[in-house]
Parts: structure tokens; sequence; C-alpha cells
């Protein structure tokens, strides 16, 4: 039967990767606020508002995860790691 403190990590995990995957949303606010109808000083407010709280998101769902998670999701969203994962491919 698992004890109350594995329950309370499983539940800190969760959220934790909920969070980070919430702040990977919310890079698509920039992406898009340049093709909406909204007046041009909102925009210049909301993409770097949307940026930040974006970043601190992330950090907090990596304190809540933990240090290893958060750097190996992080590795992969690396770009220059995706060419490289697809160069040993194809030397095999």
């Amino acid at each position: 039967m698992p004890s109350t403190e594995n329950k309370q990590k499983s539940l800190t995990y969760k959220l934790g990767i909920g969070v980070i995957i919430f702040s990977l949303s919310l890079w698509l606010v920039p992406i898009i606020t340049p093709f909406t109808p909204i007046p041009t000083k909102v925009k210049a407010g909301l993409i770097p508002g949307s940026i930040i709280v974006a970043e601190i998101m992330f950090w907090l769902g990596a304190l809540l995860v933990g240090k290893e998670v958060a750097n190996k999701f992080k590795s992969y969203l690396n770009p220059k790691k995706w060419r490289a994962k697809d160069d040993t491919k194809s030397k095999q």
C-alpha cells in the first residue's frame, strides 16, 4: 500500500508536469498575438508579459518535478540536439 509521502510526491510531480506543459502553451501567445485584431498597445504588453509568465511557470514546475526531470525535458526542447539525434540515426 503506497504511503502518503509517495502519494504527495506523485501529486506534486503531476502538478509540476502540468505547470510545465501550461508554460509551454503560453509560448504560443507571442506567435499568435500579431495576427489578432487587438490594439497594438495591448499586443506590446501581452507578448513580453506572456513570455515572462511562461518562464516563471516553467521554473516553478521545474521546482515541483525536480532538477533532473526539468533538465531532461529542457534538453528535448533544444533544437541543436534534434539535429544530433538525426545524424546518429543516419550513421547506423
